[in-house]
């Protein structure tokens, strides 16, 4: 049988990250974002023949994937091997790329790391942080990489913050989480994730901006799209579970059958 019986053919017309970029960022007050992680080829085709529109290859591997604590342990390395998995899967979904912690000090190494995870693949990349990012922003956009923002929670800043905490709880809170995004789409960012943010102050922020934001634990349609992690999804990853997650499968315990079975069957044969 054919290898193109299985892998995508890599005659395939590619969409532009630009244009993919584009094209949801257009979505804003019209059909929802759907974004789920994806770590690996194979999720990355399922995922994108169930129709969902953003791909991201998200730093949550370092936990989900690596077994690291917390997504301050991931690498420029790992995100480059995990984005060229997803890539390979030449998926209609625009793919998100995570710059990872320390890969985006300045503007000129926020560019030259961007320029890394496009070439493996990525049709876009993100970033944590507001105003004092936008100038790393400006540098990635203004070369012609698609950027996504990212305001609220910031895993990245888990250790400093000392532990993971809602944002957007106060009017003074809420204003800076929206000076932020001003900042970023300035700069030129085609749309933001808001992770953790209370939902009053989400819906406030995603009818205050031009540009879509896509929630995770902000609430049930406070903002113009939402993204998941994966494992958080299909139950594969089941020592932790966010309380905001909602589960609709639970391959963990599939798993854990289908191996017991197989130790049945080898050692009774």
């Amino acid at each position: 049988m054919p290898l193109e019986t299985f892998f995508p053919s890599t005659e395939a017309a590619r969409v532009s990250g630009i244009e993919k970029a584009t094209a949801l960022r257009q979505r804003k007050g019209d059909r929802r974002i759907t974004a789920l992680t994806a770590y690996d080829y194979p999720t990355a085709r399922l995922l994108d023949e169930a129709g969902v529109d953003l791909l991201l290859v998200g730093d949550s591997l370092g936990m989900v994937v690596l077994g690291y604590p917390d997504t301050t342990h991931v690498t420029l390395e790992h995100m480059l091997h995990h984005t060229a998995a997803v890539a390979r899967a030449e998926p209609k979904a625009l793919v998100l790329g995570d710059l990872p912690i320390d890969s985006y000090p300045d503007p000129e190494t926020a560019l030259a790391s961007a320029r890394q995870l496009v070439e493996a693949g990525a049709d876009a990349v993100k970033l944590e942080g507001g105003i004092r990012q936008a100038e790393k922003v400006r540098a990635i956009t203004e070369a012609g990489i698609p950027v996504c923002g990212h305001l609220g929670m910031l895993p990245q800043r888990v250790l400093e913050e000392g532990g993971y905490r809602k944002k957007g709880k106060t009017p003074e809170q809420a204003a800076a989480i929206l000076e932020g995004a001003e900042a970023l789409i300035e700069a030129g960012v085609f749309a933001i994730v808001l992770e953790s943010v209370v939902a009053d102050t989400a819906a406030e922020i995603t009818r205050s901006i031009s540009v879509p934001t896509i929630g995770i634990g902000c609430g049930e349609t406070t903002c113009d799209g939402e993204v998941a992690v994966v494992t958080d999804l299909v139950g594969s990853f089941p020592w932790f579970v966010p309380p905001f997650a909602k589960p609709e499968a639970d391959v963990a315990t599939s798993v854990r059958k289908a191996a017991l079975a197989y130790v049945n069957r080898v050692q009774e044969s």
